[in-house]
């Protein structure tokens, strides 16, 4: 919580030293982690409320979970503006794009953790909107595939290793128990077998990006051995 608002704080600080153009030229996909850490924060205030006589915290829990949505809400819309103002073609694919489904599914993953806690005249909404929010990183995954493809078709060397690699492992992983939750709540147990997809994805893909992090480490060091 300290952290979080320490950060929140300093963010709030250079955001608003920028007018609206300014912010709408810099915008992201890493911005959308503004939304990830609110998110984790529910949760944690979620289970703090789950596994200890205090359950006020649940209180807390809720408006954490209404400030990520809203920190999506406007990350979002900055992302989109700028692509909308700059024209950007297909070739605009980073791999911290993904977390604009990403931030989606931790969102998911807090509703799911408050639903199991409100009271009875909250649950409905709390669990209306955690579909609406898995919904809605189901439907980033069609164009996020489609760009990412696009992208790598027409330049290949975007596959060597860089440190924004990882941004696209967390996606993957969140949507896996994001989805593992809302085949519990919706009983449908083919949610499951979607669920296990996207684990074995990430998995793999964090392999991949470990690999290819290692076999670089290798390279410059033998390198640097030959000088």
């Amino acid at each position: 919580l300290v952290s979080w608002l320490v950060l929140i704080v300093l963010s709030a600080r250079n955001m608003s030293a920028c007018a609206w153009s300014g912010l709408r030229d810099r915008a992201h996909g890493a911005w959308e982690l503004a939304s990830v850490g609110t998110s984790g924060l529910a949760i944690v205030a979620a289970n703090v409320a789950r596994y200890t006589p205090e359950h006020w915290w649940l209180g807390v829990a809720v408006p954490v979970w209404v400030a990520a949505l809203c920190s999506y809400g406007l990350m979002t819309w900055l992302i989109l503006w700028r692509s909308v103002v700059q024209r950007q073609d297909r070739d605009g694919f980073e791999p911290d794009t993904w977390i604009l489904m990403g931030a989606l599914a931790i969102a998911t993953l807090a509703g799911d953790n408050i639903h199991s806690l409100a009271p009875a005249w909250l649950t409905g909404p709390v669990l209306v909107v955690a579909v609406v929010t898995w919904v809605a990183a189901t439907l980033w995954i069609p164009p996020l595939i489609y760009f990412g493809l696009h992208r790598i078709s027409q330049r290949p060397d975007m596959l060597h290793f860089a440190g924004v690699w990882w941004a696209f492992v967390f996606p993957l992983g969140m949507y896996s128990a994001a989805t593992y939750a809302m085949a519990v709540e919706l009983s449908q147990p083919s949610l499951v077998t979607v669920s296990l997809v996207f684990f074995w994805d990430a998995l793999a893909a964090w392999l991949i990006v470990v690999g290819a992090g290692l076999l670089r480490v290798r390279r410059a060091l033998a390198r640097k051995a030959g000088t």
